[in-house]
């Protein structure tokens, strides 16, 4: 379906990356500008931990012209405006890549830290990251930026990338979008997503692990420079985790494998860096009616594992959609 005239639309456009622990999504635009008046996203690499204040932190964002900003929804509301920290750091990248930002992820695991990772691995990947285009989600292109950032986040699957060429190539999906406008968002849940990324950036094989021998070109195009890349930062996915998705899952012997799924970490990165901000293809209470995919061809139940809380997820989303936070289509 045509996007409406005359308006750039964000897309992002869930999947999941090369191997089991590596997830990423894709945003592109439209290339018609609106001509309304808008704000522009805020800004992604504020560095102040996400333990801090719990209240809004306003001045992130790079402008106040956008006519509905969801800021001012989030606000007035008593619940969500506890919740949201504004100054908590997106995107991670190469600078500044100190001991301290070391130390103090080394406390956690992967996907919230790099406790027992290899600090090699890390920093090779990180000072490939190291313009300032890898430290914005929607950075500076020739077109004017719109004054607000209406993001669309489509949930259009839960399997992993490399699964799912194997799984639903007969049902048409042979390869990964690749397209100039295209950007990967990486989120960074075990080592062989640096080491997936590091690879995808200089144009080689991956060396180890996991993956060994894989040619990330292959899924991202031959193109693919630092500038096409976006890594989540391990601290943005601890404080979505512990404020909005904080699943009893934790306190039960799964605790070690439970994160909040890919959907819920996309569109959670969206109301921290859109102006306006809808879903489709996310659980509903009536999910029961619905097959597990949109591209089922006879109906299959949804399936629950012990690594996401699709209930909670589920929850989230209809107290954001009834808050007017975000528009989720239902049927």
């Amino acid at each position: 379906m045509a996007l409406p005239r005359g308006r750039r639309l964000w897309l992002l456009l869930l999947l999941a990356t090369a191997c089991s622990g590596i997830l990423f999504a894709l945003y592109t635009s439209t290339v018609e500008p609106y001509l309304a008046t808008w704000a522009r996203a805020r800004d992604t690499t504020t560095s102040p931990a996400f333990f801090g204040p719990s209240a809004l932190n306003f001045g992130t964002r790079k402008s106040r012209l956008c006519r509905c900003p969801l800021y001012f929804t989030i606000q007035r509301h008593p619940h969500f405006r506890r919740l949201f920290n504004f100054s908590t750091p997106v995107l991670l990248w190469g600078h500044p890549f100190t001991q301290e930002l070391w130390d103090s992820l080394s406390q956690h695991k992967a996907p919230y830290g790099w406790q027992g990772l290899s600090h090699q691995a890390i920093a090779s990947t990180l000072n490939l990251l190291n313009s300032s285009e890898s430290a914005e989600l929607f950075a500076a292109s020739r077109e004017p930026h719109p004054d607000c950032v209406r993001c669309a986040v489509v949930g259009n699957g839960v399997n992993t990338m490399k699964n799912s060429l194997i799984s639903y190539r007969k049902l048409g999906f042979t390869s990964v979008p690749q397209r100039q406008d295209l950007r990967y968002i990486f989120i960074p849940s075990h080592i062989r997503d640096y080491v997936m990324l590091r690879s995808a950036i200089l144009g080689v094989p991956v060396p180890e692990g996991t993956d060994k021998g894989d040619r990330p070109q292959t899924y991202f195009g031959p193109e693919a420079s630092a500038s096409k890349f976006k890594l989540l930062h391990p601290d943005f996915i601890r404080y979505l985790t512990e404020r909005f998705l904080k699943s009893d899952l934790i306190n039960t012997k799964f605790r070690d494998l439970y994160m909040p799924s890919t959907g819920a970490l996309m569109l959670l990165t969206a109301l921290h860096t859109c102006d306006q901000v809808s879903a489709y293809g996310f659980i509903t209470r009536n999910y029961r009616k619905f097959s597990d995919h949109y591209f089922d061809r006879i109906k299959k139940p949804l399936i629950f594992y012990a690594n996401h809380d699709l209930l909670l997820e589920a929850a989230l989303w209809r107290d954001l959609h009834k808050a007017g936070i975000i528009w989720l289509y239902q049927r």
